[in-house]
């Protein structure tokens, strides 16, 4: 592979620009703010904090550490990975390669399900499949008074979800539970809302998929069979006894899935309320009640 060769005695700006360069070679996407947010780890300040810094000199332990983790994301591994962490609703969730990366559709998702249970007395909400617990630890923190369960069939994700609730401070109101789907999930229970956050990627598109995800993400979360809809199958066959009467089912959805997952939902007797668009104009959101 090519090297980085970042000498001694160069500027934050300097950095800033070789380093871009390389990572332009590389084919990162927006490698100039790739490099601005590694550096900004390196030297433990808010990333706009460099530009006040343009001309200070890196030491070379900073410079070091700087180049390996460039390299690293030369290699495709995910900036998230390599800082540790990312941002989701305004909290800072750690992650590694044992649960996916919260992407920021996914904060739609989380919005509208605690704007739902605003108002609502001892509410209750179910995240299926809840990796690095983004969706449960983000709706407890907006919903004070809410009780939120958390299901995931990886141990190693709930390792982190677990880390995160309490780190975040999300307390006995994330409730977790390991196991496959539903039946993790003690069956007396019931939920106001029910969120999640499937794997809906066909399984012979995931060699086509950019190398941070196909080669960082667990293939768990990404993997939803040869169709890419055997997570909205289970969710729509099982889901309805679990969401309360007045209650809301409310799940992503991959690009061009909204017609064939309305359908599934519509034929196991739910009635779809809405289909929303992310920010990029695609059907993203799916919001369904029990019963027609």
């Amino acid at each position: 592979m090519e090297a980085l060769f970042l000498l001694s005695g160069v500027t934050v700006l300097e950095v800033i620009q070789r380093s871009t360069e390389f990572l332009t070679r590389k084919g990162v996407d927006s490698p100039r703010l790739q490099v601005e947010l590694l550096l900004a780890h390196v030297l433990k300040m808010a990333r706009m904090k460099l530009y006040l810094n343009f001309d200070r000199v890196l030491k070379e332990p900073e410079l070091e550490n700087l180049r390996a983790l460039v390299m690293r994301r030369a290699e495709r591994e995910p900036l998230q990975h390599i800082v540790g962490s990312t941002s989701f609703c305004g909290f800072e969730f750690q992650v590694n390669r044992n649960v996916l990366i919260p992407r920021p559709e996914t904060e739609l998702l989380a919005e509208r399900a605690w704007k739902f249970l605003e108002g609502r007395e001892s509410a209750t909400a179910l995240d299926f499949g809840t990796g690095s617990g983004c969706l449960a630890i983000t709706i407890a923190l907006k919903s004070p008074t809410a009780t939120v369960h958390a299901v995931d069939v990886s141990e190693a994700a709930l390792a982190v979800a677990r880390e995160n609730s309490l780190r975040l401070g999300a307390g006995e109101r994330v409730v977790f539970h390991s196991g496959d789907g539903f039946s993790a999930v003690p069956g007396d229970l019931k939920f106001d809302v029910l969120v999640s956050n499937p794997p809906y990627i066909a399984s012979a598109e995931i060699p086509t998929l950019e190398p941070e995800v196909r080669d960082f993400d667990p293939m768990l979360a990404l993997d939803g069979g040869a169709d890419g809809l055997d997570f909205y199958r289970r969710l729509a066959r099982e889901g309805r006894a679990r969401v309360k009467a007045g209650g809301k089912l409310m799940i992503e959805l991959g690009a061009g899935q909204h017609d064939d997952v309305s359908s599934l939902f519509t034929n196991e007797g739910w009635t779809v309320e809405a289909v929303e668009k992310d920010y990029a104009g695609i059907e993203r959101i799916l919001i369904a009640r029990p019963g027609v």
